[in-house]
């Protein structure tokens, strides 16, 4: 049979021409099909199928899938010196897809640091420390996290138990350790509300990591969760600090946030997850019904239609200008590699030690525009009310202005005395603009001489 259809095809009566395409191409139709059936990358191995409906599905095997997931991590701590030989690294873990897989890569990251040194004859190099932290949650939702909390610890401690050596210290943070438990019930606005309890938890990371000696604060946030925070910091008026919340380090805090996950897609992470066999946990807290629940299921229905429209939205964000301290400060230690410094050099990624001169919001430490400062100061306004953005203003601060001070006693004492430093230097502005026609400048003290 096969014979006859060969000769039909070698035929001149043949008019299909597909036999002749296929000859000059120099592949047949078992080719193509054997082709599609191995890894695109390594060509040998069997691709992997999720069956998520992914764009790439089907396209690499697991260790090539693997390869490219991690590639991305470890191309983000090179490129921006997230993480060094003699930092002290805290990776803040929710028991989520990305903290999980920020976890585990670091930890990674970290075996390999501890061979290299225990390899190397001068052991010149010393291995970068890790510190896991969990925030509790149960004081912000009682109802709904008071009794799985404690299961959710257990496995916590587990988990980190078994990604040793080298040995990591668990830091367990209550969430009302640095702020009164009535506060966020005095935010009457739901989405202000998940965004005062999203700074907390930041303001307990940053606690943790400076009374333990850490200089690094490792979070998971991967670009589908960036790609949100792009619509929701646009709609909620936040376009001025946008640019601060997308870039990998953030530097404005006392400890600098990295977020070496920024790369990659949350689809990608949670194949991760399934592929190694990583477990995770969801904690279940309240239906949220405000802004940023919409937005994530507006993002999550637009990357249904098209799988990069995730990446679009972050890398279109990124094309923002950053702020000065979007940078890993530099340092002079000895310890940093050569290689390294070249990679600073390279990115440009240089610290002008200047950030005093900026004014950040005392809430969401976002920095402020002249519109959010000066331009909106008045002898007249509470001095936390001067002290915040528009955003904050409109959705965290009570409305009711009568409120605001007794609202500020339940703050956290960073916050208060955040306030106060702007309060003292806008003053100190709005002095001067008042009194700068009695002013004399240089040219003219010069001129009077």
């Amino acid at each position: 049979m096969c014979s006859i259809l060969a000769m039909a095809c070698n035929s001149s009566g043949c008019e299909s021409g597909s036999c002749g395409r296929d000859k000059e191409n120099g592949r047949s139709k078992v080719e193509e099909v054997k082709e599609e059936s191995v890894c695109l990358k390594c060509k040998s191995n069997e691709p992997m199928k999720f069956g998520d409906g992914g764009s790439d599905d089907g396209r690499f095997c697991a260790d090539c899938f693997r390869s490219n997931v991690y590639g991305k991590f470890r191309l983000a701590v090179t490129s921006h010196a997230m993480i060094t030989p003699s930092d002290n690294v805290l990776v803040a873990f929710s028991g989520g897809s990305s903290s999980r897989v920020a976890l585990q890569f670091v930890h990674e990251l970290q075996v390999k640091a501890l061979k290299n040194y225990e390899a190397s004859r001068d052991r010149s190099l010393p291995v970068f420390g890790v510190g896991v932290a969990f925030v509790d949650e149960s004081a912000a939702f009682p109802a709904a996290l008071s009794g799985e909390m404690g299961d959710a610890v257990a496995w916590v401690r587990s988990t980190v138990l078994s990604m040793s050596p080298p040995e990591k210290d668990l830091h367990v943070v209550p969430i009302e350790s640095v702020f009164a438990l009535k506060l966020l019930d005095s935010v009457s606005d739901e989405t202000g509300k998940e965004d005062l309890l999203l700074h907390l938890k930041m303001l307990s990371l940053q606690k943790v990591a400076s009374e333990n000696g850490y200089n690094r604060l490792v979070v998971g946030s991967c670009t589908s969760r960036l790609a949100s925070h792009v619509l929701t910091a646009t709609v909620k008026g936040r376009g001025y600090s946008l640019s601060a919340d997308i870039q990998h380090v953030d530097a404005r805090w006392k400890v600098p946030i990295v977020m070496p996950l920024r790369d990659c897609v949350w689809q990608e992470i949670t194949r991760l997850c399934h592929l190694d066999g990583l477990k995770t946990v969801e904690l279940a807290r309240h239906p949220q019904s405000g802004i940023n629940d919409l937005v994530s299921s507006f993002v999550a229905l637009l990357q249904e239609e098209n799988p990069s429209r995730e990446c679009t939205i972050v890398r279109t964000a990124a094309k923002l200008t950053p702020f000065y301290f979007n940078k890993i400060p530099e340092t002079d230690d000895s310890c940093v590699p050569m290689a390294t410094q070249r990679r600073l050099k390279k990115f440009n990624l240089k610290y002008d030690g200047s950030m005093t001169t900026e004014a950040f919001c005392p809430i969401c430490n976002g920095p402020l525009n002249g519109s959010d400062s000066s331009e909106g100061y008045h002898e007249s306004d509470n001095t936390l009310y001067a002290a915040c953005c528009s955003s904050c203003r409109f959705q965290i601060l009570p409305q009711d202005r009568s409120s605001l001070e007794h609202f500020g006693s339940l703050l956290p004492h960073h916050m208060v005395s955040q306030a106060k430093h702007h309060q003292k230097v806008d003053s100190q502005t709005y002095l001067r603009e008042k009194i700068k026609d009695c002013l004399l400048m240089d040219d003219e003290e010069a001129e009077a001489v």
